[in-house]
């Protein structure tokens, strides 16, 4: 029976999306890693509570159908804030912080690179 709820794990594990502008914070990602670390031994693995594994399946199965967008329709894609879910995707994607970092002057940049703390120059000053 462990196997069957494996390979259901990994039908869900292949059609879940992955998101590669959230680097570390994907779900995919996380659940992906999460069905390795559960079925470390694949069909053969052995689990101590069967229900609670179903549910959890079932669960993820349902968000991945879109059950409850369906059930619940938006009258508009945008939050409270007015925002778009274009533009939340932008803000959350991180490309942001990286606009940042580019739009940094050169005074900045001189500043962050030589106001590193005395520990960091010591490690790079040579030994004689």
């Amino acid at each position: 029976m462990s196997a069957t709820r494996y390979r259901r794990f990994l039908k869900l594990c292949e059609e879940w999306p992955r998101d590669d502008t959230k680097k570390g914070r994907d779900l995919g990602t996380f659940l992906r890693q999460r069905v390795a670390s559960a079925f470390r031994e694949g069909e053969n693995t052995q689990i101590s509570d069967p229900e609670k594994c179903d549910q959890m399946y079932e669960s993820l199965a349902r968000i991945n159908s879109n059950v409850y967008r369906q059930r619940f329709p938006r009258v508009r894609d945008t939050s409270f804030t007015g925002v778009t879910v274009e533009e939340c995707r932008v803000l959350l994607s991180g490309s942001i912080q990286q606009m940042d970092d580019e739009k940094k002057g050169l005074w900045k940049k001189i500043m962050e690179k030589f106001s590193k703390s005395p520990e960091d120059a010591q490690e790079k000053a040579p030994e004689k």
